[in-house]
């Protein structure tokens, strides 16, 4: 398959002229790594209940290039079923478990990590193995070592990179427990909340952190102290991430609860002050809700006649469901411990009152334990080991 002049035109889309990354995507044959996905089949009324179809590369080679050559993520596992295990007429439903990163994204992280010559890095999230190709390149195979929890991608990636004639270093466990090795960067392509103290233990001193927060869009970058914590800050930049997960499968959690409060009559029902929003797609106040109210969960949805809501779930038990036609001030439904969309509303008046919110281009310190500590002006708060 003519794969390269595709690879050339991703590496000219995802990287600058000067760049050393960009002789490497330009070379890596992408498609290797995916060559099954899954694609939305059917959108379901949450995203829990949307049903995916397999696409299988190499039973439509133009259709497998386009795909495996554009700046996007593609969905390799669902729940507990990775595509390369799949039947054709499986239509599972459920989250996504893992993916192959968009490339632009495993760039990004990288320069954020000013990987230099010489230098050992772990990469926290192996998936596809695409990101870990790129790395063993960049430093040779002795410099990079890859972990992830799935067993099948450990695999899989490792037989792939091998065909590539890449021979990394790949673990398959949990990367948030004890690590082998130190490093002088760690790399996440997983959101973690609080960061795992095992990380900054195998920190180098000197070394370099970069991750984001679940529940946020926050890539935090943070260099080793020599009390063991350290310091950085939150990027002017943005990315999403599955949270890590510590099995096949996310647990039941949050999601299966929002069935029982789609409809439901709050304890305490009035007006918002601002149209309803789709949080998850406003990255800056989708990452202070996070902040601000960890563990937060959000669903949104729009019908055909213009009508929006929003729901929030909190595994306290507190909800919220803001419904409007249109941009009108929606009716809020809210209950539980919290006034989840009043949090909301506090938020967008401070918004349109400064002019941004704080979680971007704060300062980071992160204690030993994994304790994040976010300040930027009079904001400040802190993200604690127990914080759901």
């Amino acid at each position: 398959m003519d794969w390269k002049a595709r690879a050339d035109r991703l590496a000219a889309e995802v990287t600058h002229p000067a760049s050393r990354w960009r002789p490497l995507v330009a070379a890596m044959p992408r498609h290797v790594f995916v060559p099954r996905w899954w694609a939305w089949s059917q959108r379901g009324p949450l995203l829990w209940h949307d049903t995916w179809e397999l696409r299988d590369g190499p039973a439509d080679p133009p259709g497998w290039l386009d795909a495996a050559y554009s700046d996007k993520s593609l969905v390799t596992r669902v729940g507990p079923l990775h595509a390369d295990q799949a039947a054709p007429a499986d239509r599972p439903t459920g989250r996504p478990t893992s993916s192959t990163t968009m490339p632009g994204l495993v760039v990004h992280m990288y320069r954020h990590a000013m990987i230099g010559d010489g230098m050992r890095v772990l990469d926290v999230g192996t998936g596809s193995g695409y990101g870990c190709a790129l790395l063993t390149r960049r430093l040779g195979e002795r410099r990079v070592t890859s972990i992830d929890i799935d067993e099948y991608l450990t695999a899989i990636a490792a037989e792939r990179l091998d065909s590539l004639g890449l021979r990394p270093r790949i673990l398959n466990g949990d990367a948030t427990g004890p690590l082998p090795g130190t490093y002088d960067r760690i790399v996440a392509m997983v959101a973690v909340r609080p960061v795992p103290a095992s990380w900054l233990a195998a920190l180098r001193p000197g070394g370099r952190l970069v991750t984001t927060i679940t529940g946020t869009a926050l890539i935090i970058t943070a260099d080793k102290r020599p009390d063991g914590g350290a310091t950085g800050r939150a990027e002017w930049d943005r990315a999403g991430f599955m949270h890590a997960r510590a099995g096949l499968d996310y647990p039941p959690g949050l999601p299966e609860q929002f069935a029982a409060i789609h409809d439901a009559d709050g304890d305490h029902v009035g007006a918002g002050r601002y149209p309803v929003a789709n949080i998850t797609m406003a990255w800056d106040l989708f990452s202070a809700v996070g902040v601000t109210v960890p563990g937060v969960q959000h669903h949104y949805q729009e019908s055909e006649d213009g009508r929006r809501t929003a729901w929030l779930l909190h595994p306290d038990g507190s909800w919220a469901r803001a419904t409007a036609m249109g941009d009108d001030p929606p009716v809020v439904h809210q209950a539980g411990p919290r006034r989840l969309w009043d949090t909301v509303d506090e938020l967008r008046h401070a918004w349109l009152r400064d002019g941004s919110l704080p979680g971007y281009g704060s300062s980071v310190a992160i204690d030993p334990d994994g304790t994040i500590h976010l300040e930027r002006g009079q904001w400040k708060a802190t993200i604690p080991p127990d914080a759901h």
